[in-house]
């Protein structure tokens, strides 16, 4: 029998796993007390609650015990929380689920007193690489984008999202990204394969953002913040763009971070790279020694798959690149 503890975690996360055990550690600050909860095949216990610990002063530890210790005067980053990603792949599966299926996985996701409780998620602007077809929410050469319009993320991507807040007790941040910008904004005329947004598309680009911010908010959908765009050094076969450095920092000072500001929506996060860890200390360096781009960044994203080239994890580059500032993880 395959035997998973999991024990959630409030002020620190602690993990360890093999094929046959897991374990994640949380406290609760106020009462000292962790709860452990069970998950094992050919049982019945499924996020089970099955003991509670007490933290208390364990002393000093012999050489031998394997210990964690935990300097509570000593803070870091704030922990915004763990979520997931709402594409268009997801929504569109979740809507072929019977009614209870959908009730089953919204509260074993979103359901903090009997699921696990995420507290972030993650969407698209128009079509990623979990879409069906590439699209966007203008119609071709439109750079006024009068034409504008969320009308195709209302049958799948928007009712799931309102389901998800629902689940998660009325509110959970959302932040969104793009993916690429319409393809007559681009270098390649593709939405594909790379590609550079073209500087005279800079400020019909940074508008598109502010559109869908303000449309999803109609809809009844609050937006945390945005990422300026998905792996910016990535040429992908799927919807990718490419931002250097100083691209980024310059769209961000002189398009996005003001045409956000001046349509009101200049209490949105902005999280600049969004990308590996190899190129974070450049990307950083590059951002934030700049006064007039840094201001408008909230934080710096990076995702957390660096080995996929054969190299070495670099987690220390995430150590070296950090100001004071958030780090989304």
């Amino acid at each position: 029998m395959k035997l998973f503890t999991v024990i959630i975690g409030l002020v620190f996360i602690l993990s360890g796993c093999t094929t046959q055990e897991e374990h994640l550690v949380a406290n609760n600050v106020q009462t000292g007390k962790a709860v452990i909860y069970t998950t094992a095949d050919s049982t019945d216990l499924r996020l089970t609650p099955s003991d509670t610990l007490v933290f208390q002063d364990a002393g000093q530890p012999p050489e031998t015990e394997v210990a964690i210790f935990v300097h509570p005067a000593k803070t870091f980053q704030t922990f915004v929380g763990i979520g997931g990603a709402v594409t268009d792949a997801t929504a569109e599966v979740f809507a072929t689920l019977p009614e209870s299926k959908q009730q089953e996985f919204l509260q074993s996701y979103f359901d903090e007193g009997k699921g696990i409780g995420y507290t972030l998620i993650r969407s698209t602007i128009h079509s990623c690489d979990f879409s069906k077809e590439s699209y966007t929410y203008v119609s071709d050469e439109d750079p006024a984008l009068k034409t504008f319009t969320i009308d195709k993320d209302t049958k799948y991507r928007i009712p799931l999202i309102k389901k998800i807040i629902a689940s998660a007790g009325g509110t959970i941040p959302l932040y969104v990204s793009p993916w690429s910008p319409p393809a007559f904004m681009k270098s390649n005329h593709d939405m594909l394969h790379g590609g550079k947004l073209l500087p005279e598309f800079y400020s019909a680009w940074a508008l598109y953002y502010t559109k869908f911010i303000k449309a999803y908010e109609s809809a009844g959908i609050p937006i945390w913040g945005i990422t300026v765009q998905n792996e910016p050094m990535a040429k992908q076969k799927w919807e990718s763009c490419i931002y250097t450095a100083e691209d980024e920092r310059d769209f961000l000072k002189n398009f996005l971070g003001p045409t956000m500001k001046k349509e009101g929506l200049g209490d949105k996060k902005i999280i600049v790279w969004d990308h590996n860890r190899d190129l974070i200390n450049q990307r950083a360096d590059v951002i934030f020694s700049d006064p007039d781009a840094a201001r408008y960044a909230w934080g710096i994203g990076f995702h957390w798959y660096e080995t996929w080239t054969g190299g070495e994890p670099m987690f220390n580059n995430v150590k070296r690149s950090m100001r004071p500032i958030r780090i989304r993880i």
